[in-house]
């Protein structure tokens, strides 16, 4: 078909101001939000609705079009770059944008994949329901792309990634047919399980539509501190403790080190420290309670689970453990805290040319990550500085290498390999994945080719061989070549 035919074509599905096909119009879509991936697309659909996204997709697939779905372009592993195939169709989500219901009685909720994640979490709000994934990306990311990379969050210690909070999903396949697995069922044991197939696969076995997710009661009270301790032993320790005395109350554990608030005083001065002298240490824990009993207030004023919080830090500091510590007293105070861990992704993007990964380890080996990459990075580069940000409760690392800080220019390849590989290496030692909540895409690529499991990456392939024949879907990413 030629070009002002398919054209015409789209714009007989979507109308003619949902098909951007102008350089200008489509430049937004044609980049990932960190600028390092960069491409040429034939044109930018929007579709509204699940049947023009069929109608969209059966249309590429009689035409053999690449299709690169895209929702919040908040990801960073390349996963919806459009590369320099100039035929790629980019499919937006963004006017699936509907909450089609909330359920309180079922704690259920079914979205369309265009709803923003931050919109979802006030909808839900207005019944007294919360919808638990949470990171500094809420206003932005859709619901979509959070399930097709399995996104995680802060929570994921208490809730688990999306993958545990989804219940149903509809897709629509490579061919263009819609396959409807939108159940609210806890419990479907009818064969193989497809929902979690398409989880997590960014793509390219099919779209997202929508989905049916979990929802649960609004914790009645917040217990929120930062602290800083003596060591990563010592804070898993204190995780351990709260958890135990709280119920599994720990909503979140996150671990920032010194450079982390260094660096945050740098590009945002208008936030003020969390102590007088910079920990070496820091960690935000958070707990959360649906009981009245845990957060009525008492009458001296005192809510029993921020009672129980510092009781329980009293007595680490009596130890040494923990060296300082300051427990939110209000609303605002928590907010305060949680916009320095949510500004992470400002701290390591305002320096160019990061190495940026994102791994897991077991919880009792995030210590020997953190100090054998310290011993490792001089022997590649005596200048190299790294950052790492932590869901430490469930071992997720945000470790980001730069070999010459005060370069402007990238890494040369021989460098930048050296350091990917360290750091495969050091997590491949200590049992760990090389990715942990930010996809493949393309940033991994090369990783899953040295480092995943042949037999598995096998597998992989039959599988995206038997769902999409003609290769048209997000093609190029996840799998290696």
């Amino acid at each position: 078909m030629e070009y002002s035919q398919l054209l015409k074509a789209l714009q007989k599905i979507t109308g003619p101001a949902d098909v951007l096909f102008g350089s200008d119009d489509r430049s937004a879509y044609d980049r990932d939000c960190t600028g390092n991936y960069k491409g040429i697309s034939l044109a930018v659909v929007r579709p509204a609705n699940t049947d023009e996204v069929s109608r969209v997709i059966k249309l590429a697939h009689q035409e053999g079009l690449p299709i690169i779905p895209l929702s919040g372009n908040t990801g960073l592993a390349g996963g919806t770059h459009p590369g320099d195939n100039e035929n790629s169709i980019i499919v937006s989500l963004e006017r699936l944008n509907k909450i089609r219901s909330i359920n309180p009685g079922a704690r259920t909720t079914e979205v369309e994949a265009g709803v923003i994640l931050q919109s979802l979490h006030r909808a839900v709000d207005e019944h007294d329901l919360v919808f638990p994934l949470l990171f500094g990306a809420k206003g932005t990311c859709l619901i979509g792309g959070n399930l097709a990379t399995n996104a995680g969050g802060s929570n994921v210690l208490r809730y688990g990634n999306i993958r545990a909070l989804c219940l149903g999903l509809e897709v629509v396949m490579p061919n263009g047919s819609i396959v409807n697995l939108m159940t609210a069922l806890h419990k479907n044991n009818t064969g193989y399980d497809l929902k979690n197939l398409f989880i997590g696969a960014e793509g390219t076995l099919g779209i997202i539509t929508a989905a049916v997710l979990k929802l649960f009661p609004k914790p009645k009270a917040y217990a929120t501190a930062m602290i800083s301790v003596s060591s990563i032993p010592a804070a898993l320790e204190l995780l351990n403790e709260i958890q135990l005395a709280s119920g599994g109350s720990v909503e979140a554990f996150e671990y920032m080190p010194r450079d982390f608030f260094e660096h945050l005083a740098i590009i945002h001065p208008e936030m003020r420290p969390p102590f007088e002298q910079l920990p070496k240490i820091g960690v935000l824990v958070e707990l959360g309670t649906t009981l009245a009993r845990d957060a009525q207030p008492g009458p001296d004023g005192s809510i029993p689970i921020v009672s129980l919080l510092k009781e329980i830090l009293a007595n680490h500091f009596s130890t040494g453990k923990i060296l300082d510590a300051v427990v939110a007293q209000s609303e605002d105070q928590r907010q305060e805290m949680w916009a320095r861990r949510e500004a992470a992704f400002d701290v390591v993007a305002y320096r160019p040319h990061a190495i940026d990964t994102d791994v897991a380890v077991p919880l009792d080996k995030v210590d020997s990550f953190v100090k054998t990459m310290d011993a490792r990075l001089p022997e590649i580069s005596d200048k190299a500085e790294s950052a790492c940000i932590a869901h430490l409760g469930d071992g997720n690392l945000h470790f980001s290498v730069w070999a010459d800080p005060s370069g402007n220019q990238p890494h040369s390849p021989e460098v930048t390999d050296q350091i990917y590989n360290l750091i495969e290496d050091t997590v491949q030692e200590l049992g760990g994945s090389f990715s942990a909540e930010h996809g493949i895409g393309l940033a991994k690529k090369a990783t899953m080719a040295r480092r995943k499991d042949p037999a598995a990456l096998a597998i992989m392939r039959q599988i995206k061989s038997a769902l999409d024949p003609k290769n048209i879907m997000n093609p190029g990413k996840v799998i290696p070549d």
